[in-house]
This record gives C-alpha cells, structure tokens and sequence, in this order.
C-alpha cells in the first residue's frame, strides 16, 4: 500500500478503531507514516492537558448579547436598491410595473380600433349591416319617442 492510502486510516488508528492489520505493519516500517502518527498523539494529547482561561470578564455574554441586538436592529443597506430586500415592495412593484404596461398596450390597441373605424369605407352596405345589426334598439327608440310626446312632463 502507498502511504496516502495509509494516511486515510491514521484518524481510525487514533481512535482506537480497528485497522487491517496490513495498514499496522505499514505504520511500523514506514519512517514518515509513524512520525506523522506520534505528532499527531503529541497534539492529541496536548489538546487534553489545556484549560480555557477563567478570568474572563463577568459581563462579556452580557456584552455581546447586547451588541448583537444593536447589530441586528441596523438597517442593512440605505442603497437606492434597499427597498428591493423587502418582499412586500418589491412584489407591489412588480404588479405595478405589469399593470402599468397592460394599460399603456391597451391604450395602443384601442387607438387602432379608432383609426380603423375612421379609415372604414363609408358605403351604403356598411350602413344596412349596421341598421340590420341593430333594428332592435332603433325600434325601442321609436317607442320612446312615441311615449315622450303623451308623457305629462311632455305638456307643460
């Protein structure tokens, strides 16, 4: 086995955890692989021996707590794009943008209507269709008409 393949156990050969018997007799003939395994005990064991310091400020928590709070209350960017982060704008905007655009393509499409109504040819079978299309209402209207003249509003 090559030693980097062997490195791959030196972490389970710490623990304690078997290893193939194969991979221990590498550690044993091999000068770098046994080196690096003993300065890995040495800081292992290093590690076990420190104590954290105890003379540590009574208030630090109280500190820190505080400045975390101060921290979180700041506003995170006073850029003009700040009000982009907050999900409530920046969804009304984009519904204002999209019905803003939906009026002004309505505004083009309804000039052309208009446009279209001025550049129609005005013939006398444009003005039967129309009449035909719409005996109904021009019937109702006579009716009206003829109401108008008997109503007594009509006479003063």
């Amino acid at each position: 086995m090559q030693c980097i393949e062997i490195r791959e156990h030196l972490f389970d050969l710490m623990a304690g955890e078997t290893v193939t018997p194969e991979v221990k007799a590498h550690f044993e003939k091999c000068p770098a692989c046994s080196a690096e395994l003993n300065s890995m005990n040495k800081t292992l064991a290093l590690l076990d021996e420190w104590k954290a310091p105890e003379d540590t400020s009574p208030y630090f928590m109280t500190r820190l707590r505080a400045r975390v709070r101060e921290e979180a209350g700041k506003e995170v960017s006073t850029g003009w794009l700040s009000w982009f982060r907050k999900p409530a704008i920046a969804v009304s905007m984009a519904v204002l943008f999209i019905v803003s655009i939906s009026l002004f393509n309505g505004a083009n499409n309804s000039d052309k209507h208009v446009k279209d109504s001025k550049t129609a040819t005005v013939s006398a079978t444009n003005d039967l269709q129309y009449l035909d299309k719409n005996s109904d209402v021009l019937q109702n209207l006579e009716l009206l008409d003829d109401l108008g003249d008997n109503s007594p509003m009509a006479n003063p």
